[in-house]
């Protein structure tokens, strides 16, 4: 097996022959599953992790055999065809909007596993022969298995589905959104939050304000801090739901509400909730009466970010040792935008 990094697996791309299943398609038709590959895939999958295809063989028939096989639908954006895998696995990552080193990647074959390898040294490399381990490695087992986790796949099908619905159809983005049907709830964290609440500070870096990560405990005790405000955000459609897909950390002064970290599930980049739930944030703190400053570190990939603090009207302050601070006077505040139906739920935090 070989990586160089130990992050958490978020995608596992297999090869087909001798690797998925015994023997070469091209050469007989008559394959059959490897043992326990079953049991394997639905774990993986039931944890949270996606998987994908990168095999080199004839397209139509490998995905017919896939589907015979009733696996088809547990492999998002399947590469088939000839060219490297290194650049099927490129294509994955860019298409599932995951990040190359959270991938993993099985195949039977050690010149496969070394092109890919060559080409991108963070993505994990597996071979077959060691399967049997493969759900006892440390970055197949998320701290916690969240209702998101359980059904992440599906999600990422009705994304799927949304994105062809907006490639099909003609006219502004604004009157796409508001086909949708979306409803958006912004709510006070609750303890049975938490665990998605972790699993998004630790999963999200492109949108992700500062890149702050928090665990379980230290959340728990921010949500029940008198000087800390922590909101979670959910959205839903008409294609489905998208789970708790937002955080908000604010921590609250006499005089200052600071914004200690904002972060956005990248499968809702395009649908302005960033925009949405800061602007709920300026109403709260100018109805009493507060300073609002933001904090941003730059990670290489969160610029978006940065964007929408600036789009929305916050200004940089100061910088030191690359933390970013800007502040929004709260002289204009947007309206909410008519595509989505915001839904405020301010729930009592409990103390212990």
């Amino acid at each position: 097996m070989k990586a160089k990094n130990n992050k958490n697996i978020k995608c596992v791309v297999w090869d087909l022959d001798n690797t998925l299943w015994e023997g070469t398609l091209l050469e007989d038709n008559n394959v059959y599953l490897r043992k326990n590959i079953i049991n394997i895939i639905k774990t993986i999958d039931s944890r949270g992790i996606l998987q994908s295809i990168a095999s080199k063989n004839h397209e139509d028939t490998a995905l017919q055999k896939l589907k015979e096989f009733n696996l088809l639908e547990y492999f998002l954006y399947p590469k088939v065809g000839w060219n490297p895998k290194s650049e099927s696995i490129k294509k994955i990552s860019e298409e599932l909007n995951l990040g190359i080193d959270t991938i993993a990647f099985i195949d039977d074959q050690d010149f496969e596993l070394d092109e890919v390898a060559f080409n991108f040294e963070e993505v994990r490399c597996i071979n077959i022969n060691d399967i049997d381990n493969i759900l006892n490695l440390p970055e197949m087992n998320p701290s916690f298995i969240t209702d998101e986790s359980k059904v992440r796949r599906k999600m990422y099908i009705a994304d799927i589905e949304r994105n062809a619905a907006e490639e099909d159809f003609n006219g502004p983005v604004e009157n796409f959104l508001s086909t949708l049907g979306m409803s958006l709830k912004v709510a006070t964290a609750q303890e049975e939050d938490l665990k998605r609440a972790e699993e998004l500070t630790k999963r999200t870096n492109q949108l992700n304000t500062t890149g702050y990560t928090y665990s379980y405990d230290e959340l728990n005790k921010l949500r029940q801090s008198d000087s800390h405000k922590l909101y979670v955000a959910s959205l839903k459609d008409k294609y489905g739901t998208y789970g708790k897909i937002g955080l908000a950390l604010l921590e609250c002064n006499k005089e200052l509400w600071d914004i200690k970290l904002l972060l956005m599930s990248c499968r809702v980049m395009s649908r302005g909730i960033g925009t949405i739930l800061l602007t709920y944030i300026m109403n709260e703190a100018k109805k009493y009466g507060k300073r609002l400053t933001a904090e941003y570190r730059p990670n290489g990939r969160n610029r978006q970010m940065y964007v929408t603090y600036k789009f929305i009207g916050f200004k940089e302050i100061k910088e030191n040792d690359k933390l970013i601070v800007l502040e929004n006077d709260l002289s204009f505040i947007q309206s909410y935008p008519d595509y989505v139906n915001l839904e405020i739920e301010e729930r009592e935090t409990r103390k212990v």
